[in-house]
């Protein structure tokens, strides 16, 4: 399996990653409410929270990207490369989202965002 299906997976799972810490050790968490549960909390769980938000939001664009570059046949090291940077830049933003670096995660954040821009740019200059 290409090593952008792996990372299509880690995409996936980062979202459980975050939210796990938005919930852990809370002993009032409510699982009958769990949404607004999260909007009453503030600080790292907070943050946590729209990391985990930022993730799902971004998982269905990356997901594509590689699909698609997949599909046309694109040089499957271009397409590795761009999906690894994708993942790392998306661990670095959820690093800086709980550490609570605002202007860096944004930095990032376009980052990811270029790199899965790159996916359908690989895609488009295949075919």
């Amino acid at each position: 399996m290409p090593i952008s299906y792996w990372c299509i997976l880690i995409a996936g799972l980062l979202p459980f990653f975050t939210v796990a810490i938005a919930k852990w050790g809370k002993r009032d968490f409510d699982n009958s409410e769990p949404r607004a549960w999260l909007e009453k909390q503030t600080g790292l769980r907070r943050r946590a929270d729209y990391a985990h938000r930022n993730h799902l939001e971004a998982f269905p664009f990356f997901a594509a990207g590689v699909l698609v570059a997949q599909q046309v046949g694109a040089a499957q090291g271009s397409i590795d490369t761009a999906a690894m940077l994708f993942i790392a830049a998306r661990v670095l933003y959820t690093a800086l989202y709980l550490t609570d670096k605002p202007s860096a995660r944004s930095a990032v954040w376009i980052l990811g965002l270029l790199c899965v821009l790159a996916l359908f740019a690989i895609a488009a200059l295949h075919g």
